[in-house]
């Protein structure tokens, strides 16, 4: 009988994983490299296994146990196509699922409970609980979405930094330090662009924000678009008597202050992510017939 549940979070960066027991007592972890399911499905599905064999040996279990615990993975592109069955079929888990990182994040951060999850790095994206019942929306990419994301805060200073040097829109100090960066060559700004990813646009979001709670006006102006996009996506997904809002990501924070209007809601979260997946992984070793949902 299956008597340990293993939840995963597949980052695109890392693989983390922890083994509970049937209580949800977290008893090992591990950790492996990225899995990118979308552009390496392969050792993705590699890394995945390593990180749980990992978190096996780290509670003094037999690796070889893997063939009989009950997993829940989280990780990006799992609703893409058919992708999450993939990995679903080649997992080595008596019981597996694979399902978005926006389930597990809700799932740690909510718990059980109802509510609204934003969450707010490189990208952005937004996961509801109501009655039970799941929704999301945005998270569709850098070029056509995510907005308020870090890479949106940083596109739209490069933007409002060739506006400035163009006479167009007035300039200030953080449109002046841009230009400074590049050699005050416009032409260079472009060139970073026409290259960048959107992990290369994120990393000025701290200095739009540094700016911003400096007064800088074209940072202002920045974070609060940014702020207004938030509330319209929360305002989609909100309902009366909603009893929480928890804002995730490493841009979390940094939002607070400019999102007043929803004080009143804005909640902790309970846990991250991998406790999210562990729970929800716990939930198929001790009830397969509910699966992971």
């Amino acid at each position: 009988m299956t008597e340990l549940a293993i939840g995963i979070d597949g980052g695109g960066t890392s693989c983390r994983a922890a083994v509970a027991d049937r209580n949800g007592k977290i008893i090992g972890r591990g950790k492996s490299g990225p899995a990118n399911i979308l552009s390496d499905l392969e050792n993705s599905l590699l890394n995945i296994v390593e990180s749980a064999r990992q978190a096996l040996r780290d509670a003094g279990i037999a690796a070889e146990t893997i063939s009989s615990v009950a997993a829940v993975v989280g990780v990006a592109g799992a609703n893409v196509t058919d992708y999450g069955q993939r990995i679903e079929k080649a997992l080595p888990f008596a019981e597996g699922r694979v399902v978005t990182d926006a389930l597990i994040a809700l799932q740690g951060a909510l718990g059980d409970a109802d509510g609204i999850v934003g969450a707010f790095g490189t990208g952005s994206v937004y996961n509801a609980r109501k009655d039970g019942r799941l929704s999301g929306i945005g998270g569709w990419g850098f070029v056509v979405g995510d907005q308020a994301s870090g890479a949106r805060l940083g596109r739209d200073l490069m933007e409002r930094s060739l506006l400035a040097h163009d006479g167009v829109r007035p300039g200030s100090p953080i449109t002046g330090a841009v230009m400074a960066e590049y050699g005050n060559d416009p032409e260079r700004i472009v060139e970073f662009a026409h290259s960048a990813r959107p992990t290369d646009f994120a990393r000025y979001a701290p200095m739009v924000f540094e700016h911003a709670t400096r007064g800088d006006a074209v940072a202002v102006g920045i974070v609060t678009d940014a702020a207004t996009a938030i509330g319209e996506s929360l305002e989609a997904l909100l309902w009366p008597g909603c009893p929480s809002i928890c804002l995730l990501g490493g841009l979390a924070g940094a939002y607070e202050p400019w999102l007043s209007r929803y004080r009143p809601l804005l909640a902790k979260p309970k846990n991250d992510a991998l406790h999210g997946a562990v729970e929800l992984a716990v939930k198929l070793l001790t009830d397969p017939q509910r699966g992971a949902a």
